[in-house]
């Protein structure tokens, strides 16, 4: 019997007519840029995830990279993340003029190794990085001890860096929003959280991103917002929407800052993606069983998505073939795109790119991060996915690997 081909794209947007009916209302209110709705979504978003204040900026990347500006963290500081992640999670350290310090993933896992965590830590470290990915919180418990353990070598260079009076905490969390762990969404766990809202994320605003921060150390959250606000429209003191107010023209330029601020455009689309989420992580969280369900009795390895006191996104459906080397994962990934499925891999750890081999990385120092990338493919996970569909992509699959 032969079975139809069929076209499954990758990770397309979920985008329904009450998206595009009210970007068409922000459009006709004749205010498209940052205002009225950008901070509704603000608003919004910090109440879904528990926090007094978000800031919405035009990414992910542009959330992490003010927030390392914000605390002060530039030349001559070192910042941790891991090696293996999409390039954002480091570019960002060698924007503010820091120093990159990748460490290792821990054996069969897409973690960091925590004990390699605490060696890597000095008397110039300002920051570390852990990556959310696919969705899955990190061990942030063992983040804060590692932390904990190494107070006596921080050296605060500013006053929110001595407010802490240690390592700083900032979650990518481009992939986890929603996510939970242990009684906790994310966003209420590291000391700053930046999620992104790309199109092909799980609740998009076309681009754009947030970031967020904890309530109780100290912070004046009106003080953060604000520098969030001038860091993002060229460090000026009004907004548009501030100077659209009767005779309120003047402003200040306080600060020689960037340009990254969201639109009301991409608000718009973000406040009805906001109202559809749960019924959207419920979807995913149904395609990951479905996938377990089907592939990890053949061996097949996967990210734990959810267990007895954590919850991922469900993002990413990253699968490991064991005994496959890069060359076959490959011709797998080809095979399946000849049957209409766009799989793709995440990631190639950083140390495997030129601009970081150019820093000076070396793929043989991360052997546990380059095990883990070169047996992976990414299914497709997204809403759009029908019942049928997700039984194409299984059966597809199952009979590729065979012939591999």
């Amino acid at each position: 019997m032969t079975i139809e081909l069929r076209n499954i794209p990758f990770s397309p947007p979920d985008i329904t007519d009450p998206e595009i009916e009210e970007v068409i209302r922000t459009m006709k209110s004749g205010w498209i840029t940052t205002g009225p709705r950008t901070k509704e979504l603000e608003r919004k978003i910090a109440k879904y995830i528990g926090v007094n204040k978000a800031a919405c900026l035009n990414s992910a990347t542009a959330s992490m990279e003010l927030t390392l500006r914000i605390l002060g963290i530039g030349p001559g500081d070192e910042v941790i993340t891991s090696a293996y992640t999409y390039t954002a999670s480091a570019s960002i350290i060698e924007h503010v003029g820091a120093k990159i310090i990748l460490v290792d993933t821990a054996p069969n896992s897409f973690e960091m190794d925590y004990s390699k965590l605490a060696d890597a830590i000095t008397d110039k470290t300002k920051a570390i990085i852990p990556v959310d990915i696919a969705g899955k919180m990190c061990d942030y418990d063992a983040i804060y001890k590692i932390v904990d353990s190494k107070k006596s070598l921080f050296k605060p260079n500013s006053e929110i860096q001595s407010l802490f009076n240690r390592v700083i905490i900032m979650a990518d969390a481009a992939h986890a929003f929603g996510a939970e762990r242990k009684g906790k969404r994310c966003g209420q766990v590291a000391d700053f959280t930046c999620f992104s809202f790309h199109a092909v994320k799980n609740l998009t605003t076309a681009e754009g991103g947030a970031v967020v921060w904890r309530n109780d150390r100290g912070l004046d959250d009106e003080w953060v917002y604000n520098q969030f606000m001038l860091y993002s429209l060229h460090g000026q003191s009004k907004d548009a929407l501030a100077k659209n107010q009767k005779g309120a023209w003047e402003y200040d330029i306080v600060y020689p800052g960037y340009k990254c601020n969201m639109t009301d455009i991409m608000a718009s689309i973000g406040l009805v993606q906001l109202e559809r989420y749960e019924e959207l992580l419920k979807k995913r969280k149904e395609i990951v069983n479905t996938y377990d369900k089907a592939l990890l009795p053949l061996g097949i390895q996967s990210l734990q998505h959810f267990g007895e006191d954590f919850s991922s996104t469900a993002h990413l459906y990253l699968v490991r073939i064991p005994n496959t080397s890069e060359e076959k994962r490959n011709e797998i990934i080809l095979k399946m795109a000849d049957v209409g499925i766009a799989c793709n891999v995440h990631y190639m750890p950083l140390p495997m790119f030129t601009a970081y081999k150019n820093l000076g990385f070396d793929i043989k120092d991360f052997p546990n991060a380059f095990n883990q990338y070169e047996n992976l493919i990414t299914l497709p996970l997204h809403t759009l996915l029908s019942n049928d569909d997700v039984e194409y992509v299984i059966e597809s699959f199952k009979n590729i690997i065979k012939l591999n």
